[in-house]
């Protein structure tokens, strides 16, 4: 953005909000003298002063630089669901638009680029404002190694097609022989400008749980039957290669020590709490301990920028391989009968994504690990051969009980709250599928019907909720004149 555009979005907002520049200027813990040089474009401010900002009037990162401010469209009538291998998607944390597009782009970029000896690669818009927190820069430059890689953070630019826009640069014997203008779109999703991307239609007839159970039930068959039928019976292979991915995530957690990037200085905790057993210990406090430290290993994985799984989301990852892990060694549940069950989890997944949202940025953590106690609560529900009633119930309860959650992690690193939370939506899924074998006959609340609610709650969320504005201001990062940070 340049400095005269910050200027008339800090007075817009001013005159909108009300709010009188000594104000203003006090809230931000900055003189009127320097307000005034921003209004006027003489300065631009800095990252901690656009965050603070951003909390000043409620707004997301995005929204203070791209957005008008206004409330967003209703959501369009959906037409089917699509693929479940949009749900689970495997990549680098902690961030399915922060690491798994960039990290899918510069592969894609180094693949036609195999003979260069040297990358540039600048990072825009929101890239730019939260890609260091979010190690951007630092899966760019692992999946371009080993050419020498150079990742710039540019601030000032607005001119964008989406705020998550980065560029690339080939170079050999210092002369530039290629350039790529890519966006990541969110769910590890991207675009890339002249390259025609595989679009993802919806292949499932059916949008509504309603509508899939009345089908299920007309045709005799379980969530995991409709799945096969939809999407072939190569899907088992693909769901094979995501159950294989969560295991391997949840042991690499156990034996990894050390403390998460970012600067918080968490310390891993996921092997500790694996072997703090004691010989008196109750069965029930074994389970808690074992389900919380499998989902710990996912969270501590994401968080360092490990290879998760999507389910719904990076932030999300751990409640459902944590769960399935479980069950799996206690009942000795075959690796087919997981499958299934992940093909049901995927499907309440998407009816969430499809009919409301899985993303933090729009609804707040509700959206994320609300989706992933429901999408876990029906995967218990499919293993234990519970009917659809008590399926739907379970999914229902676990969103119902998360409604409200806002997505609020500190320097908006997903590791405070997140990765605890995941564990505590962990339980959460097998308390929900516990009540369901008992109390479904009394419900009263559609899952349909939550997902709307959902939805309409993350609306009403104030966008300070949102999740991409750092909950406390990271740390300084100076820029040079043209509002660029150069990390060699």
């Amino acid at each position: 953005m340049e400095n005269h555009s910050f200027g008339k979005k800090i007075a817009t907002l001013q005159k909108q909000h009300g709010i009188t520049k000594t104000a203003l200027a006090d809230i931000l813990g900055v003189s009127v003298n320097t307000l005034s040089s921003w209004e006027k474009g003489e300065t631009s401010p800095s990252f901690d002063a656009i965050c603070n900002l951003c909390s000043a009037f409620h707004l997301s990162l995005d929204d203070f630089a791209f957005g008008s401010g206004t409330q967003k469209a209703e959501k369009e009538l959906p037409k089917g669901l699509q693929s479940i291998r949009q749900m689970y998607k495997i990549g680098r944390g902690p961030s399915s638009s922060h690491t798994m597009g960039p990290e899918k782009i510069c592969r894609i970029f180094k693949k036609k680029n195999p003979d260069v000896d040297k990358f540039k690669v600048i990072l825009y818009g929101s890239l730019a404002l939260t890609g260091r927190g979010h190690g951007t820069d630092r899966i760019v430059k692992e999946t371009l190694s080993p050419i020498d890689t150079t990742v710039e953070f540019d601030f000032a630019k607005t001119d964008l097609p989406h705020p998550n826009t980065m560029e690339l640069f080939a170079y050999k014997d210092d002369k530039l022989c290629d350039s790529m203008l890519a966006c990541s779109i969110g769910g590890g999703e991207v675009t890339i400008k002249g390259m025609k991307m595989a679009e993802s239609k919806p292949i499932y007839e059916f949008s509504t749980f309603k509508d899939i159970a009345e089908h299920c039930r007309k045709n005799d068959i379980r969530i995991w039957e409709y799945v096969e039928k939809t999407e072939g019976s190569d899907i088992w292979d693909f769901l094979g290669e995501v159950w294989d991915c969560m295991r391997d995530c949840i042991k690499d957690g156990l034996n990894t020590e050390g403390i998460l990037p970012g600067g918080l200085g968490v310390s891993r905790k996921a092997g500790f709490l694996f072997r703090q057993n004691h010989i008196d210990e109750s069965p029930e406090t074994r389970e808690n301990r074992i389900v919380c430290a499998y989902a710990y290993a996912v969270g501590e994985q994401n968080a360092a920028g490990g290879r998760i799984v999507t389910a719904p989301t990076c932030g999300a990852s751990g409640v459902l391989p944590a769960v399935m892990l479980y069950f799996q060694k206690k009942r000795g549940y075959s690796d087919r009968e997981i499958e299934q069950a992940l093909a049901t989890a995927a499907i309440i997944g998407l009816l969430v994504k499809t009919n409301a949202s899985i993303s933090g940025a729009e609804c707040g953590c509700q959206a994320e690990i609300g989706t992933a106690c429901a999408m876990t609560a029906a995967a218990l529900g499919e293993l234990f051969g519970m009917s659809l009633e008590q399926i739907e119930y379970a999914a229902e309860n676990a969103i119902e009980h998360h409604l409200g959650l806002t997505c609020d992690p500190i320097y908006g690193l997903v590791q405070i709250p997140c990765i605890e939370r995941n564990a505590v939506a962990a339980m959460r899924s097998i308390n929900a599928i516990n009540l369901a074998n008992f109390l479904t006959a009394t419900r009263k609340i559609s899952l349909d019907l939550i997902i709307e609610t959902m939805y309409e709650t993350g609306r009403d969320l104030s966008a300070k909720y949102h999740g991409e504005r750092p909950r406390r201001s990271g740390p300084h990062i100076n820029r040079s004149a043209e509002g660029r940070t150069r990390w060699s």
